[in-house]
């Protein structure tokens, strides 16, 4: 299955709480005020934020008195013309190779899933990659990762609970050099309940990785629920205060219609998403694709 029936499917949520309104709307309204202000309210309503919804509003508003817009069925076009534009002006994600992908995220977001998964997309395309099972705060969680791991047939490092989680990486990274593996991916701990432990340990991992692997291309992805909807913009502040993030992958997308998330998350941080979660099977995890993410959600 395509990227483009993947997304349409797991946006089928999302699509039914804001098409069907747009296209309500559109049917039977005349460009004014009001058709402006049902319009704001339809895109707050699938997450896309207040503030934001606002802001495109405003911008149609704009293009109709340019003449841009002169009836309800072009305001459609325009409006996926305006989130494409605004997709096209975040910079997307090219990874390079041997690569490190450091994995943060908040306990329950899917994280350890997302890994199982990242792992089975780089080896279906033609990749090497090694998991290094760099949770050991929380019970369970390298369990957890083995058990991904030998679904994907993947090599995994891992210490006992409670080990020293840059002491995991420096193994990790040891291994990786030694077999020429082209990916590798580093979970973390979400404890964000306490933040001093783990800005410190992030730091140690990012330190290890500096000084063991400084041919690495490096990339740090925060995992996001997206049936969380505004609550993952909140996440994101939260690891900004210790890590640089360079992408993200939004997961349980199929689960929700709150989509239009994504829309806020460019838009307020600047940042690409990577990957998102399409469904429940170990493929089920795609490269994002803007335009047809916009195509899908109207």
């Amino acid at each position: 299955m395509g990227f483009f029936k993947k997304i349409g499917n797991a946006l089928r949520k999302t699509r039914e709480a804001i098409a069907r309104k747009i296209d309500s709307l559109l049917s039977h309204g005349e460009i004014n005020d009001d058709f402006y202000d049902e319009l704001t309210d339809i895109l707050i309503s699938c997450d896309i934020g207040a503030r934001l919804s606002i802001e495109i509003v405003e911008n149609l508003r704009e293009r109709a008195r340019k003449g841009k817009i002169r009836s309800a069925d072009e305001v459609k076009e325009e409006l996926k013309t305006l989130l494409k534009e605004d997709f096209a002006s975040v910079e997307p994600i090219d990874i390079k190779y041997p690569a490190v992908i450091t994995i943060v995220g908040v306990n329950g977001v899917g994280k350890t899933t997302t890994i199982g998964k990242l792992s089975q997309y780089f080896k279906n395309n033609k990749k090497d990659v090694t998991l290094v099972a760099g949770d050991t705060f929380r019970a369970a969680a390298s369990n957890q990762l083995n058990e991904w791991a030998n679904r994907t047939k993947t090599r995994i490092i891992k210490h006992a609970e409670g080990a020293d989680a840059a002491a995991v990486v420096f193994d990790g990274i040891t291994s990786a050099k030694a077999k020429g593996t082209d990916v590798l991916l580093v979970d973390t701990a979400g404890r964000l309940h306490t933040k001093t432990n783990l800005m410190e340990e992030l730091k140690k991992i990012d330190k290890v990785i500096t000084r063991e692997y400084p041919d690495a291309n490096r990339y740090t992805f925060i995992v996001l629920d997206a049936t969380t909807g505004q609550n993952a913009l909140n996440q994101i502040n939260a690891f900004n205060d210790f890590v640089e993030i360079d992408g993200i992958v939004l997961t349980k997308l199929d689960g929700t219609a709150k989509g239009g998330v994504i829309i806020a998350i460019q838009k307020e941080y600047h940042l690409p998403v990577a990957f998102v979660g399409v469904g429940e099977g170990v493929d089920d995890l795609e490269e994002f694709n803007y335009n047809e993410f916009v195509d899908n959600l109207f």
